[in-house]
């Protein structure tokens, strides 16, 4: 596989377009920072890391719908930086999504962390992906 993160968002668009409550993806330590990122800010309702037998483990999210209109926290998933075209930003170049509605995922030198996180901490760093 050459790009597990795109792979990661693909399996929770395909999730949420099936309507599954559970979905099962194979870890990694960027896709456990990913995984607790959206849970803090609320696109997921839950998640655990569970080990397996060859040592790699997968992680099992529970996805977060309305009760009364049964559509999904998360709307949009976009890759932004692939393994052909990297973008990094500076602090001050950093991304707004949906005028701040949405967020952007960062992998910054201090960890994966939201665009708003990132401008509180005056880092930059490489765009993951946009969420909302």
């Amino acid at each position: 596989m050459t790009d597990p993160i795109a792979d990661y968002l693909t399996r929770l668009r395909n999730a949420i377009k099936a309507n599954h409550r559970i979905v099962e993806i194979p870890a990694s330590n960027i896709k456990k920072n990913i995984t607790k990122v959206l849970h803090e800010k609320g696109y997921i309702q839950n998640y655990k890391f569970e080990d397996t037998d060859n040592g790699q483990g997968v992680i099992k999210i529970a996805l977060k719908y309305n009760p009364v209109t049964k559509q999904n926290a998360i709307v949009k998933l976009e890759r932004i930086s692939k393994p052909g075209l990297r973008k990094y930003v500076h602090v001050e170049k950093l991304p707004r999504v949906l005028n701040g509605l949405g967020v952007a995922l960062l992998s910054t030198s201090k960890g994966v962390m939201t665009d708003k996180e990132a401008r509180k901490l005056n880092v930059g760093g490489e765009v993951l992906c946009y969420v909302y």
